[in-house]
């Protein structure tokens, strides 16, 4: 294929990049963006091996189909509440894929330029920590005994800056010297492995929405530095929109927590000294039942649900909206109040209440949802925590002090299901439970929702 025409073709699939990535802003279009890219994906991909003559046409309709019937399984037997361990897996699959592919050219290759071997190193250091990193993730969000609980100890953060710095000095070291390439290359991604296990150990739970967006931005930034190794422009334009996207996305998170960047991957949550005692606030908690509640939102006329991760967990999405069509037959007006870093992933409580098929304008972002509490009788908060403390404006002592929350307690009445009085990843008690507005309905989230369900269908 000529090479005006392969960039031509190469155009096309960027352009078709470009509107899934628009796409993907909202969710009335986001599916529609996501075919965009996966034909994109695929014009590039057919397109590359044919070009290259890498491999003749019988191999990439069988590769097409291997991969579309991997594929296909993946998609039908995940369950939504695994989504985000899998988009981890697929961040870290991208990374060790540039990785790999940059390996082989520098072995391959007799008298690499300059320009080959920066990128080469560039792939093979950002392919390994983001391989390495998101394999730490799945574990993490998957919740492996090993990996649950955050890592820190004694000079944690002196240890990742020398592995930083060393993996330059290696990187560097396979610019200036490619011929002893093969082996340099890889002490270059044995360092930067153990660099990516260990800056994404210390990572806590709640702060796996920032962590899943870097990662992904950092496969991104791999495969643009790859396709400088190969003189793909494909390549090139394809890793620098995922990079960048990926960049934008993990500056929002960021600032949906209040958080610096550089505090999510070297600081961590905990209470302070002046962190009153669970004792303290929860000395006027009310234990409710879901006949009482189902009581007080009889004759009401806005409800508001808040999920959080503890819907996930317990998969109460499809109890939920049993429960959501029930207020609305009893003419009852029903909205979804989301936060930002709700759950484990960026917009993991709008793909799970999608799933169940939700309308997409019952779904308020926090600051609209935020001048709505005024006007709503009873908001349910289900699963969900530290986005709902009160602390992080009244006490500025407090670990998530200046964190923007949902104002759920300027609602009339505030149900929250939980299974316990447990504190979210900030470690710190919620006064919100104690609030003289508030009620506890504890229990497994699906259970207690059709519980709930089922006592509003008797009135």
């Amino acid at each position: 294929m000529q090479g005006a025409l392969l960039n031509l073709v190469y155009l096309v699939a960027s352009v078709l990049f470009i509107l899934g990535i628009k796409g993907l802003t909202h969710p009335r279009t986001a599916v529609r963006g996501n075919l965009f890219s996966a034909v994109g994906m695929l014009i590039a991909v057919v397109v590359t091996l044919l070009a290259n003559e890498i491999v003749g046409l019988p191999i990439v309709i069988a590769g097409l189909v291997v991969g579309a019937a991997v594929g296909t399984v993946l998609a039908v037997r995940i369950p939504m509440t695994a989504m985000p361990q899998l988009v981890a897996l697929f961040n870290g699959f991208g990374g060790g894929a540039s990785m790999f592919v940059a390996w082989s050219v520098l072995i391959e290759t007799t008298d690499p330029q300059t320009q080959t071997t920066i990128a080469t190193a560039a792939s093979g250091l950002i392919g390994a920590v983001t391989l390495w990193g998101s394999l730490v993730a799945f574990a993490k969000l998957q919740e492996i005994k090993a990996f649950r609980k955050p890592l820190h100890y004694a000079g944690q953060q002196a240890v990742n800056i020398l592995l930083l710095v060393a993996s330059i000095g290696i990187g560097a070291w396979v610019v200036v010297q490619p011929e002893q390439g093969a082996w340099v290359f890889f002490l270059l991604v044995l360092v930067s492995s153990v660099l990516g296990v260990l800056v994404t150990m210390p990572i806590g739970g709640a702060d796996m929405p920032v962590a899943i967006a870097l990662l992904n931005s950092m496969s991104g930034l791999a495969a643009a530095a790859t396709g400088f190794v190969l003189d793909n422009n494909m390549l090139i334009i394809a890793g620098s929109l995922v990079g960048a996207s990926g960049v934008v996305l993990t500056l929002i998170m960021c600032k949906a927590m209040n958080r610096t960047l550089a505090n999510v991957l070297f600081g961590k949550l905990g209470p302070t000294a002046d962190t009153a005692s669970d004792e303290e606030i929860y000395t006027t908690v009310k234990a409710t039942s879901a006949e009482e509640v189902a009581m007080l939102m009889d004759g009401v006329q806005r409800v508001m649900i808040v999920p959080g991760y503890g819907m996930a967990v317990s998969q109460a999405q499809h109890a939920v909206r049993d429960l959501y069509h029930a207020l609305e037959e009893r003419d009852v007006t029903v909205d979804f109040a989301i936060h930002p870093v709700a759950g484990r992933m960026p917009g993991h409580m709008n793909v799970l209440l999608a799933e169940v098929d939700i309308p997409y304008d019952k779904l308020q972002e926090m600051d609209t949802a935020n001048t709505m509490f005024e006007n709503t009788d009873v908001v349910i908060v289900l699963g969900a925590n530290d986005v709902v403390n009160p602390d992080a404006r009244r006490n500025p002592n407090s670990p998530i002090a200046g964190m923007p929350i949902l104002d759920v307690e300027k609602a009339n009445s505030v149900v929250v299901i939980k299974r316990s009085l447990s504190p979210g990843f900030a470690g710190i008690p919620n006064p919100l439970f104690a609030a003289e507005n508030a009620l506890m309905l504890f229990g497994d989230g699906k259970k207690t929702v059709q519980d709930l369900l089922a006592a509003v269908k008797e009135l």
